[in-house]
């Protein structure tokens, strides 16, 4: 009995414990930062999977484009059986009478001592196996050209995905920080509420003395009811946000999901040297050098229709499609191919491909300076979320004293309530204000430096 209850005992603080470790790895999951999304956005997301996709997929257009340094090999393999041989021919188709006499004649001779039939059939069956491989030995430098716009294109694929990595990652960041904001105006909405019930017991109270109106209770709803719509409109919209960054991380949304407050940094302000053409370090500046690359290597792969090609041919086969017995035999060639027309084509070709390089150059110069133009629209937005934070931030501190003495004017009876939600109606647009200032400089301080690779 006793060993029973043991028994139990144990097996209650096994499963306690258990209980307790999956509602602890529960919570730990429910619970995600800025760092974790991003992390998780590397993984899951599905833009930038894709992107990696799309690098192999230009790695094995490279493969399939080096295969053609090396020999093609083809083997053939021909059988085949008539109903009635293919070639037949006997004495009797023989036309000049005095040929098939003298034939006739000598056969007769010849018959009587061997088995030599007075007729020949041949192809009745047969098979024969052949083998060709051709290498070329010049293209014309197409095949050159032609791995060097492979290897452009890993190269692009690559530039992209990095591109692509970025750009998620800020619209992940902003979005979460967007999330951050709105909990925040939803406290903010919430102490409101607090404050509201609050002054409504001291209006009730003040009312049933006949020291205030009943218009003062009146005002008062009508500001819960306008702060309660306020709270539903931000809840509904952290909901939406939240399952767009869950979309965005690669992840199912579960109500139960708690994303932390992010660190706000105070704001700084560097300063960042600018050019008038973008940044070499940028992927896109790397891109359009591509592009004007690849443009040149199209011509050339053009020009090399023009120019000679020069293969080797090798082929054997064995068989006996033929003759009774199976023979075999062997052929070398060197092949030299020059095109001798076609040039007045080719002229005007060569100079289409002349204006896409052209047009490729001036796109590398144009979007060049609209990168800089980027770059510096991305600093002036940081400075400018800088310096009006700190007048938020004063616009706050005067929000808050405006506040404190009309709290202060009211209960001393100088001033009416109207005043007093008046002056905290300024505070929570202050209050607001900071919030979406504090996102907007972290927004742009994180497209300025991921815009000049400061991280």
């Amino acid at each position: 009995m006793k060993r029973n209850i043991l028994t139990r005992a144990l097996l209650t603080i096994g499963l306690l414990s258990c209980f307790q470790l999956l509602s602890f790895n529960t919570a730990h999951s429910q619970t995600l930062t800025i760092d974790s999304c991003l992390a998780l956005a590397r993984h899951n997301n599905v833009e930038i999977r894709t992107s990696q996709m799309e690098i192999e997929y230009s790695r094995e257009v490279k493969r399939q484009v080096f295969t053609k340094y090396f020999p093609q090999l083809n083997l053939t393999g021909i059988g085949y059986y008539a109903l009635e041989p293919l070639v037949h021919f006997s004495l009797e188709d023989i036309q000049s009478n005095d040929m098939r006499d003298l034939l006739q004649s000598l056969y007769e001779l010849v018959a009587e001592e061997s088995d030599v039939k007075n007729e020949v059939s041949l192809m009745k069956k047969g098979a024969t196996g052949s083998v060709m491989v051709a290498q070329p030995l010049y293209a014309g430098g197409r095949i050159v050209t032609g791995n060097k716009l492979a290897n452009l294109g890993v190269e692009a694929s690559e530039l992209q995905a990095e591109m692509k990595v970025r750009d998620v990652l800020e619209n992940i960041e902003s979005t979460y920080y967007l999330v951050a904001g709105l909990q925040k105006k939803v406290a903010t909405v919430t102490a409101a509420l607090v404050l509201i019930d609050s002054l409504d017991r001291v209006v009730q109270s003040a009312l049933n003395n006949g020291l205030v109106t009943r218009a003062d209770a009146l005002q008062l709803e009508l500001k819960r009811n306008e702060m309660l719509a306020n709270q539903q409109q931000l809840v509904s919209g952290i909901r939406l946000s939240k399952r767009l960054l869950c979309n965005q991380i690669g992840i199912d949304y579960d109500d139960s999901l708690v994303f932390a407050d992010p660190e706000y940094e105070s704001p700084t302000m560097p300063d960042f040297s600018y050019t008038l053409v973008g940044d070499s370090l940028r992927p896109e500046t790397r891109l359009l050098q591509l592009n004007v690359e690849a443009e040149q290597l199209k011509r050339r792969l053009t020009l090399g229709e023009a120019l000679p090609q020069l293969a080797f041919i090798g082929s054997a086969f064995y068989g006996n499609i033929i003759k009774t017995d199976a023979t075999s035999n062997a052929v070398a060639l060197l092949s030299l191919s020059v095109p001798l027309t076609g040039w007045w084509e080719m002229s005007h070709k060569l100079k289409q491909h002349n204006i896409r390089i052209a047009e490729a150059r001036m796109q590398q110069d144009y979007y060049n300076h609209l990168m800089s133009l980027e770059e510096e629209k991305a600093y002036s937005d940081m400075m400018d979320a800088a310096m009006l934070m700190k007048s938020d931030s004063a616009a706050l501190e005067m929000a808050n004293e405006n506040y404190r003495l009309a709290n202060l004017n009211y209960q001393a009876g100088v001033s009416t309530l109207s005043e007093v939600m008046q002056a905290y109606a300024l505070l929570l647009k202050a209050q607001n204000a900071i919030t979406d200032r504090h996102t907007t400089y972290v927004v742009a301080r994180r497209r300025l430096r991921d815009l000049r690779h400061l991280f």
